[in-house]
C-alpha cells in the first residue's frame, strides 16, 4: 500500500493550482513509512487523493510532485513519456536556432522536479538535485538509455543543493564515453567548447543562449567590457557584431583561457580580445578612478542569493556593480545587466537598477528585456522557474 502525506486543513489550495511542491509547514501526517525519495501519495484533510509525489525528509520541501493522475505509475515508462515530451520542443526549437546543445530537461516545467538533464551534442549531462530524482536514479538512466541509445550519459550531482536533500555529491560517468576535456558546441552560428566535467553547472551556461546573440547588436565599434566573462560566450558575440575591442574578466585563469580558444575558434581576431584575471568588483573601481571608459558593458554574475535571509545582502551587491558599471559607460552607451538568482524577482532587479542609476549620477533608459532561452520553460502553474532575468540599458 503506497504511504500517504496527509495535509493540513486548508493547505491543499496551491496543490489544486498545480504548484508541485509541499512544504513541511503543510504536512498534517504521515500514514505509513516512506524512505528518503520514496514515491507516496498526498491527500488533503479529507482523505482526497491529490497527486503522486517524491518524499523528501530531510528538506524543507518535504514532497515533489510527479504527476497529478491517480492513475499513473512512476516508473521507466512514465519518465520515457516525459523524456519525450520535452523532446519535442527542443526538436523545433533546435531546428529553428541550429543549436546541437540544449537544456532537454528543466525540473518542474518539464513534469521532472529535482531534475536537470543539458544535451551537449550525444552527451547528455544528468543532476539529479533532489531525493526523488536520487530515488529514481535507476528508472531515469533507464528511460535515458532507451530514448538516445547514441548518447553517453555523464552525471554531474555535485551541486550543493543536494545538501539540504540528506545526499552526497556525485560526478563520474554513467554509460558510454568520457566526454572529452573540451567539446565544441555550436550557438547561433558560434563554435564554443564546452568542459563538461570540470567547468560550472553541467559545464556551460545554456540558459543565456538568447542573451549572448542579442549582444551582437549592440556591439558594432563598440569598446566592450565583459564581466564575469566564464568562457567568453559574449565576448565571441561581441566580436562577431563588430566591436572593435572586448576585455573579458574573470577570477578563473582556466576558464580565460578556453574564452581566448573560443575567439580563435570562430576565426577572429584574437588582437582586439583582451582577457583579464581579476576581481571585478576591484577592476571596476579601479577603472572608474582612472577614468577608463566604455560603450558596450556586459554584467552577469554568477547567484548572490541562495535563501532569503542573503536578499539584502544580494541587493547591494548588485546595485554596486551596476552603478561601478554605470560610471564607466560613455553617454549613450549601453548596459547588459543580468541576475540569475531565483529570489530576486524581475521587478526588484529592475528597482535596483534604477536606484543603481541614482546613485551613479546617471539617467538609464530600460530598452530591451532579457529572460531564459525557451528550452528553459516556465510551467504556469511554478511561477519560481523563472530565474534568470535580465535588462538592456541605455545610460545617458
Amino acid at each position: 500500500m503506497t504511504v500517504r502525506l496527509i495535509l493540513t486543513k486548508g493547505r491543499e489550495k496551491s496543490l489544486l493550482r498545480r504548484h508541485p511542491w509541499v512544504f513541511s509547514g503543510a504536512v498534517a501526517r504521515m500514514e505509513g513509512k516512506a524512505q528518503s525519495g520514496e514515491t507516496i501519495d498526498i491527500c488533503d484533510s479529507n482523505g482526497k487523493w491529490l497527486a503522486r509525489a517524491a518524499y523528501s525528509p530531510e528538506s524543507q520541501i518535504r514532497a515533489r510532485v510527479w504527476s497529478w493522475q491517480q492513475d499513473e505509475s512512476i516508473d521507466i515508462a512514465f519518465f520515457v513519456r516525459r523524456l519525450e515530451q520535452a523532446q519535442q520542443w527542443r526538436d523545433w526549437l533546435a531546428t529553428r536556432d541550429g543549436l546541437d546543445s540544449y537544456r532537454l530537461i528543466a525540473g518542474e516545467s518539464d513534469g521532472m522536479p529535482g531534475v536537470t538533464i543539458d544535451r551537449f551534442g550525444h552527451f547528455l549531462v544528468l543532476q539529479l538535485l533532489s531525493a526523488g530524482a536520487e530515488y529514481q536514479r535507476p528508472a531515469i538512466v533507464s528511460a535515458l538509455q532507451q530514448c538516445y541509445p547514441d548518447c553517453a550519459i555523464y552525471d554531474r550531482s555535485d551541486v550543493a543543493v543536494r545538501k539540504k536533500e540528506g545526499l552526497p555529491l556525485a560526478q563520474g560517468p554513467v554509460s558510454g564515453e568520457l566526454p572529452p576535456a573540451l567539446l565544441p558546441i555550436t550557438e547561433h552560428g558560434m563554435k564554443l567548447l564546452v568542459d563538461i566535467q570540470g567547468g560550472h553547472k553541467t559545464g556551460y551556461y545554456l540558459d543565456q543562449r538568447d542573451s549572448r546573440f542579442a549582444t551582437r547588436r549592440y556591439a558594432q565599434d563598440a569598446r566592450v567590457l565583459n564581466c564575469f566573462s566564464y568562457t567568453g560566450g559574449f565576448a565571441v558575440s561581441a566580436l562577431l557584431g563588430g566591436c572593435r575591442e572586448v576585455v573579458s574578466v574573470d577570477t578563473s585563469q582556466d576558464a580565460l583561457d578556453v574564452a581566448k580558444q573560443n575567439v580563435e575558434l570562430n576565426g577572429l581576431d584574437v588582437s582586439r580580445a583582451q582577457f583579464l584575471r581579476d576581481d571585478v568588483f576591484k577592476l571596476l573601481r579601479r577603472y572608474r578612478d582612472a577614468g577608463e571608459k566604455f560603450d558596450l558593458i556586459i554584467m552577469d554574475p554568477p547567484k548572490f542569493v541562495e535563501n532569503k535571509n542573503q536578499l539584502m545582502g544580494a541587493c547591494r551587491g548588485y546595485k554596486d556593480i551596476n552603478m561601478l558599471a554605470m560610471q564607466l559607460l560613455n553617454p549613450g552607451g549601453i548596459l547588459l545587466t543580468f541576475s540569475c538568482s531565483g529570489l530576486m524577482a524581475t521587478d526588484l532587479f529592475q528597482k535596483i537598477v534604477a536606484d543603481a542609476a541614482l546613485d551613479a549620477g546617471r539617467d538609464v533608459q530600460f530598452i530591451e528585456q532579457f529572460r531564459q532561452a525557451a528550452d528553459h520553460p516556465v510551467i504556469a502553474s511554478y511561477p519560481e522557474g523563472l530565474y534568470l532575468k535580465g535588462f538592456a540599458c541605455r545610460v545617458l
